[in-house]
């Protein structure tokens, strides 16, 4: 199936310092498309894939699962890791989950970690029944455009496969208990008012990760796709401030700027 409009995967080659984008389940690379043209127009290397049956049509992601999601986010990381001298994860919802996996499992090679309104648990009675509902059931409603702007729409699927779902769910419970392998500097940015991911999953990465290095920022102004949401400026910004404090060359004439 062909790429939905502004569901397409984006790249700049900028300078030395990278960064790599990783969307949410269900999602595309559509709600992160701001961020990243923010990043590439101040020099940095980006990267944005498109995430194994996302961005075409929900029965194309039912055949795929965490293994294949986080297999493009670890190519992708790897590429930039021969690009650049620094390479910086950053994730919104699921792919915060993605973000925090690639940090456990790289270690030093990631230079720091940002993520949105992440997620690491399947919530609800009916996520016990997963295992078994996914054989009966193929379906149920979509999570997308969770936002408090108006006028702004995420570009979505309005079904969730339980397939996918079921799997979401495995990866989360690897994801959580990798953790305390996270140690590198974190900014963890979350809306109060989040109709898809409770505040506790933020909590939880908070309280389990080895980071020394952490800040908690509240998006009190957006929903879930924050993204895309009033607090999209306050996130692209403090993005930024992080990773030029730990990568001080960002900006300066010389060394990130690029084509």
């Amino acid at each position: 199936m062909p790429v939905l409009p502004g569901a397409e995967p984006y790249h700049h080659e900028g300078g030395e310092v990278g960064v790599l984008l990783c969307h949410g389940f269900t999602g595309s690379p559509q709600s992160m498309r701001p961020w990243a043209e923010y990043l590439a127009e101040r020099g940095l290397t980006v990267a944005l894939p498109l995430l194994p049956g996302h961005g075409t049509r929900w029965q194309d992601m039912r055949i795929t699962g965490w293994q294949d999601w986080y297999a493009e986010v670890d190519r992708a990381l790897r590429e930039l890791l021969e690009r650049c001298s620094r390479v910086f994860v950053l994730g919104l919802s699921m792919g915060g989950a993605l973000a925090l996996r690639l940090a456990a499992g790289h270690g030093r090679s990631v230079s720091g970690i940002v993520v949105v309104n992440p997620g690491i648990k399947v919530h609800g009675v009916a996520a016990y029944a997963l295992p078994v509902l996914r054989h009966v059931v193929p379906y149920t409603k979509g999570v997308a455009n969770d936002i408090a702007k108006e006028g702004t729409a995420e570009l979505g699927y309005d079904r969730v496969p339980l397939h996918s779902a079921h799997s979401l769910r495995e990866f989360f419970r690897l994801v959580d208990a990798a953790l305390p392998q996270v140690t590198q500097p974190l900014l963890l940015l979350h809306s109060p008012m989040d109709h898809v991911v409770p505040p506790a999953d933020s909590a939880r990465i908070l309280g389990r990760v080895s980071s020394v290095d952490v800040r908690e920022v509240l998006l009190e102004q957006s929903y879930h796709v924050a993204t895309l949401d009033h607090d999209a400026e306050r996130i692209f910004e403090e993005s930024l401030a992080f990773i030029g404090r730990l990568a001080p060359t960002v900006g300066k004439k010389g060394s990130t700027t690029g084509g």
